[in-house]
């Protein structure tokens, strides 16, 4: 893989050192499904996150990718909620458990919802 992820962005690069608004080039199958991917997420709207190796950000960037406050994200991280390790005297949070972090939201809201629906069904609050 790495050979050809190479060969790719070498292409890539020579495509981008021309001029002109628009690139032409070619690139395998899995790279371009990748890129599809990041080009879908940020049309989305949603955040792309670019790490090396261990996958972690710092307070601030979690807050930013959550969409919470950054003393927010510390409280979670004094809490349990999101693991994190300190470097010096700087902390970075985990990727990982920010994912377990929001997939955990969602089932919690989720969950709530059925429930508000529930009970406005059973006061007949909806037509």
């Amino acid at each position: 893989m790495s050979d050809v992820l190479s060969r790719d962005a070498d292409a890539l690069h020579r495509a981008l050192d021309t001029s002109g608004d628009e690139v032409e080039l070619s690139l395998s199958r899995e790279t371009a499904e990748w890129l599809a991917r990041i080009v879908d997420a940020r049309a989305n709207g949603q955040e792309v996150v670019l790490t090396r190796g261990g996958g972690e950000v710092t307070p601030a960037e979690a807050a930013a990718l959550l969409g919470i406050s950054r003393p927010q994200v510390r409280k979670l991280m004094d809490e349990g909620a999101l693991r994190f390790r300190k470097v010096g005297t700087h902390h970075r949070v985990t990727l990982e458990s920010l994912q377990v972090y929001r997939d955990a939201q969602r089932a919690h809201r989720r969950v709530a919802m059925e429930e508000l629906s529930r009970l406005q069904n059973e006061l007949g609050l909806l037509e």
